[in-house]
């Protein structure tokens, strides 16, 4: 896979997590990828070698997490409530770090 087709995916994935998101956490809770905060970061780190890259305030107040290891690829997006309980949103493989300067302004480059 090509460097620029990773950056689109890691950024397609990025955008589908902020969209979902919009959703209410009650709504996420619904499903089975739910637990306390504790157990999710306890189980991505214990059994994928995952730890926290970046961290950021979604919507409802919600803290959205990136965790990724960097010796298998794998990474998972998780959805922290005010409450605690924690989602898993999204996850998958071939994750890079990427540090890239902005583009210079009026270009869309």
């Amino acid at each position: 896979m090509k460097p620029m087709q990773k950056i689109f995916n890691l950024t397609a994935v990025t955008a589908a997590a902020t969209v979902y998101l919009a959703s209410s956490v009650e709504a996420l809770a619904q499903g089975r990828n739910c637990a306390p905060r504790e157990a999710i970061v306890d189980r991505l780190a214990n059994g994928f070698g995952e730890t926290r890259q970046s961290i950021g305030l979604g919507s409802n107040n919600s803290v959205v997490e990136v965790f990724a290891s960097e010796e298998t690829g794998s990474w998972s997006i998780t959805v922290t409530s005010p409450n605690g309980l924690t989602c898993l949103v999204a996850a998958g493989q071939a994750f890079e770090t990427i540090a890239e300067a902005l583009p210079a302004k009026g270009n869309d480059a």
